[in-house]
């Protein structure tokens, strides 16, 4: 199953590197769809279907948390997995995440990294072509 991703940053040139990563995690993607902050990620979200989100905390107009709250509090996209890729070190907040049923993959951070993290949140399985995917590019942190 290929997975439609919305990649929220309001770094383009981090935008860029989560889909380079993810790309070499070797998870199999579908769509992909970004946005350079939590208000265009929720209009997306709207208008697409998006079966995983990866985003980063400290946005302007609205930051992760908050549509990551939003996210949770819609029927409709209650339980699309998120993950958020973040340098927060608090770790209150980092427990609020996990609260919210999110993941938390601490930048920099390796393909392999993501990876676990898409797994274990998606339920897909670990397929040997796309283990081999990740293990030849075992020496790229993002």
């Amino acid at each position: 199953m290929a997975l439609n991703v919305l990649i929220v940053d309001d770094s383009a040139v981090m935008r860029t590197m989560v889909l380079r990563t993810l790309k070499l995690s070797g998870v199999p993607l579908g769509e992909i769809h970004e946005a350079p902050d939590g208000q265009a990620g929720l209009e997306v979200l709207q208008e697409h279907w998006i079966d995983l989100v990866l985003l980063d905390l400290n946005m302007p107009r609205m930051n992760g948390e908050e549509l990551l709250g939003e996210v949770r509090g819609n029927p409709e996209t209650a339980n699309v997995p998120v993950i958020v890729v973040s340098t927060e070190g608090s770790e209150s907040r980092i427990n609020l995440i996990h609260k919210l049923g999110a993941g938390f993959v601490h930048k920099p951070f390796r393909p392999e990294q993501l990876r676990t993290a898409i797994l274990a949140l998606t339920g897909l399985s670990d397929d040997a072509h796309e283990t081999s995917a990740v293990a030849s590019n075992v020496g790229s942190d993002f």
